[in-house]
């Protein structure tokens, strides 16, 4: 691939978009004052210290710094891979920027404000998904994007070479 870092824009096109919604739902929303937009969907303004689902949340600060760690460690890992893409790995460098650009945007919120912005929350007849952000929607999408990739590149391949 002549320019096998051209997927880095979508990188920090999430990042952009979600600094954005967090600052304005920092900015709109009181805390943990959940505002209904449809009946199985609240804008709730919360701070996770730990990392997905609150995991580690209830420790004393040091998960602050193993989290930011593995976010530098996986960007620059994904950054590498991202630089070796062939021109067909369309779908392998989309999910990589995603990736890359959900674990900066909440890498930014563990150094800045020593939590991460969560304020999207899905529920449904009393049980409540954790609330989540624009940066974990980047880092589902590429992580399913890796999957599917996975199971079905070599076949494709295969396809194209027969």
């Amino acid at each position: 691939m002549r320019q096998p870092l051209r997927w880095l824009w979508l990188a920090l096109a999430v990042i952009v978009l979600d600094l954005g919604t967090k600052y304005l739902a920092s900015g709109l929303l009181d805390y943990a004052r959940p505002v209904e937009v449809l009946p199985f969907f609240n804008l709730t303004l919360l701070h996770n210290t730990g990392a997905a689902f609150s995991f580690l949340a209830g420790h004393p600060g040091w998960q602050r710094w193993l989290f930011a760690a593995i976010a530098v460690g996986a960007s620059i890992g994904l950054t590498v891979w991202m630089r070796r893409l062939k021109a067909d790995e369309t779908l392998l460098g989309v999910s990589l920027g995603l990736i890359i650009g959900g674990a900066l945007g909440n890498l930014y919120d563990r150094l800045v404000h020593g939590y991460v912005v969560d304020f999207l929350s899905f529920h449904a007849a009393g049980w409540y998904y954790p609330a989540f952000n624009v940066a974990d929607i980047g880092i589902t999408l590429g992580a399913i994007g890796l999957i599917w990739e996975s199971l079905f590149a070599e076949r494709r391949r295969a396809r194209r070479r027969g």
